[in-house]
């Protein structure tokens, strides 16, 4: 019997994941990227895969599974991975008393965390800044890849493991009959066709896509030199901001109170969406970030200011071995304005979206698409 067969337009994280459910659900995939290698958002982040930043309930076990499959991809990819964990760090109080706050409800989900006092955060890292340090929160829970790496590598390793077939440089500029049309005239039929085009809302079902609360964040990031004698600073290193950002400390009641004090003492960081944090790859560089900007159309441009004011409240926590700025880039993701934390919706017959996951594409994306593609 033949099998049933699918493409997928896009081979960001979203559309790889997707790809890896559908082959194995027993799919023929095909994968179309209209560049040659992936170039956007997917490599363009921490390489965190961040269960900590995520709400209890169904967000929490989404992430959990796909760290789970993240570590099972990465084995047999060779794909490098850290489960090196996370810190969270408090230097006022209010920050202290959230971060106590949120280590109690965490401890009743099961979540792997615990509270550290100065010596054991410096037994933990010797990056962390030692003075005004009150503690922090450690997860055991967070896995770091580096996302060149391993974006680079999945496509392999789905066309070895499971015969998924990658078009690079073909651009899908038309489905309709369950048919992608390239825009040098060829043309692909599938049983099931994936958009998971991330920014790119225009080219295909704009119309639809423009019907759907989203729109877009552009974020600005750099990468500072690998740490000499092979350094490491330890668990990926927040800074009290991040509080504010990750939506598994809005339980803490005392953070609305911390959130009064940022917007009277750092107006232009929430102004600017700024929270900092730091994550270390294989090769010892250090990615740092970030910002967060939102409207349908950005400007190409990395404002300086907003790297500045990255970098120098990163030092309040955080000095390493070697500070050089290596690379500054932007990058760009579709985010839900109605609270979602993902999209999926069917524009046309057998044709499906899957969007929405906004900075959490490294964290959901394996386990979202298992179940999308189940519940097909």
């Amino acid at each position: 019997m033949n099998k049933s067969s699918a493409i997928v337009v896009g081979a960001g994280i979203i559309g790889l994941a997707t790809a890896k459910a559908l082959a194995e659900r027993g799919f023929s995939v095909k994968v179309f990227d209209r560049t040659h290698r992936a170039v956007g958002a997917s490599i363009r982040n921490f390489g965190m895969v961040w269960p900590i930043g995520q709400p209890s309930g169904k967000l929490y076990q989404r992430a959990i599974k796909s760290r789970a499959i993240w570590d099972e991809v990465a084995d047999k990819a060779h794909i490098w991975k850290d489960p090196v964990g996370s810190m969270q760090l408090a230097y006022h109080a209010d920050e202290w008393q959230v971060l106590q706050e949120a280590h109690e409800i965490f401890l009743k989900e099961g979540r792997n965390v615990r509270l550290l006092n100065k010596d054991q955060i410096a037994e933990k890292s010797e990056a962390v800044v030692q003075q005004r340090l009150l503690g922090g929160l450690y997860s055991a829970e967070e896995l770091i890849v580096d996302p060149r790496e391993a974006i680079a590598a999945i496509p392999g390793y789905l066309s070895e493991k499971f015969s998924v077939e990658f078009h690079w440089g073909k651009c899908v500029s038309y489905i309709a009959d369950q048919t992608a049309y390239i825009g040098n005239g060829e043309e692909y039929e599938a049983d099931l066709i994936f958009i998971c085009s991330g920014t790119d809302m225009e080219t295909l079902y704009p119309e639809a896509f423009a019907n759907q609360p989203l729109t877009k964040c552009k974020l600005q990031m750099m990468r500072l030199a690998a740490q000499p004698s092979g350094w490491r600073i330890g668990p990926a290193l927040c800074g009290g901001l991040s509080l504010t950002h990750y939506g598994s400390f809005k339980q803490a009641s005392s953070l609305s109170l911390l959130r009064a004090r940022y917007e009277e003492e750092m107006a232009d960081y929430l102004e600017w969406g700024i929270h900092v944090m730091v994550s270390q790859n294989g090769m010892g560089e250090l990615s740092v970030g970030d910002s967060h900007e939102y409207g349908l159309t950005h400007d190409p441009f990395d404002k300086s200011f907003i790297n500045k004011m990255i970098l120098d409240y990163l030092k309040t926590f955080a000095r390493f071995k070697d500070e050089t700025l290596i690379e500054t880039w932007n990058g760009s993701y579709p985010v839900i304005t109605d609270g979602s934390t993902d999209m999926f919706f069917s524009p046309d017959t057998c044709v499906y979206a899957i969007n929405g996951v906004a900075g959490a594409g490294m964290t959901f994306s394996f386990a979202l698409a298992e179940e999308l593609v189940a519940g097909l």
